[in-house]
């Protein structure tokens, strides 16, 4: 009898729970094969007449990272196709991407920049620099994973003010949301229109990407976030260079010759 073979005295039922123990021995030990990816959540919307890409993450079981600059060159990564490779050449699969926060003429981070609880780059508390373009809209803030897994979206002068360590981290601006409210500098008729990204997290572990398939204005884009995504306090992340990859498949109204280089990139990656 093969060594593989169930026992001649078990039941039918004890035959067939022994086969699948013995599969999942093999897979495991023998074959080394692995569960398939788990699918994200990610799906269009419409709100307010206009189309947006939005895309949540639980990281109960969505390990969300941050990159900037390839480990071994040092060279930054800038684009999600770039990392998408090097995350192939490492034996990972890239199931989502984007990118993560504004940056300076050195296509570096212009505020915080915390990678695997490494400051890459201090908090930013410079106020009202024109040279900073929307990140000069105060409130600015940021977007936070501390080592417990949680995650929060807070002002610059509250994630200060906590004092907490974090594990992965961005500060961008404006505020889109600020305890339920819109910023107060946004205005209902602005005819400042473009493609634009964001995030909110909501009860510590569920955060929602979500980017605009068609310009619209920051009063609208975070209506999208306090009435339709149910966030309490949101972060607008870029305008018309922004981007989503989900799994194979990139999502941005914007044309491709306005995406420039990232200087942070959101990313979760799984086995292949």
């Amino acid at each position: 009898m093969s060594a593989f073979a169930p026992p001649q005295f078990f039941t039918a039922a004890g035959r067939a729970a022994w086969r699948g123990l013995l599969a999942l021995l093999l897979c495991a030990g023998v074959l080394g094969c692995t569960s398939p990816a788990r699918a994200l959540d990610s799906r269009e919307l419409t709100f307010d007449g206009q189309l947006y890409r939005v895309v949540q993450l639980d990281l109960r079981h969505d390990p969300l990272t941050l990159h900037w600059r390839d480990p071994q060159s040092g060279q930054p990564f800038g684009s999600i196709e770039t990392l998408r490779q090097w995350g192939a050449a490492h034996g990972q699969r890239l199931l989502f991407a984007a990118n993560a926060g504004i940056y300076d003429q050195q296509q570096a981070p212009l505020g915080l920049y915390v990678e695997n609880g490494q400051t890459r780059v201090p908090l930013n508390l410079a106020h009202g620099n024109p040279a900073a373009g929307n990140f000069s809209l105060l409130p600015n803030g940021v977007f936070v994973v501390y080592p417990d897994g949680h995650a929060a979206v807070r002002t610059s002068a509250d994630f200060k003010s906590d004092g907490k360590r974090a594990r992965w981290a961005t500060q961008s601006g404006p505020m889109l949301l600020v305890d339920g409210k819109l910023n107060a500098q946004f205005v209902d008729d602005s005819s400042s229109l473009k493609w634009r990204s964001g995030v909110c997290v909501r009860n510590g572990t569920e955060v929602i990407f979500a980017v605009s398939e068609a310009p619209v204005n920051f009063h609208t884009f975070g209506r999208l976030f306090r009435d339709q995504l149910g966030c309490r306090n949101a972060l607008y992340l870029d305008g018309s260079i922004s981007q989503l990859y989900v799994d194979g498949e990139g999502y941005s109204g914007a044309p491709a010759f306005m995406v420039k280089p990232y200087a942070g990139i959101f990313a979760v990656f799984g086995t292949r």
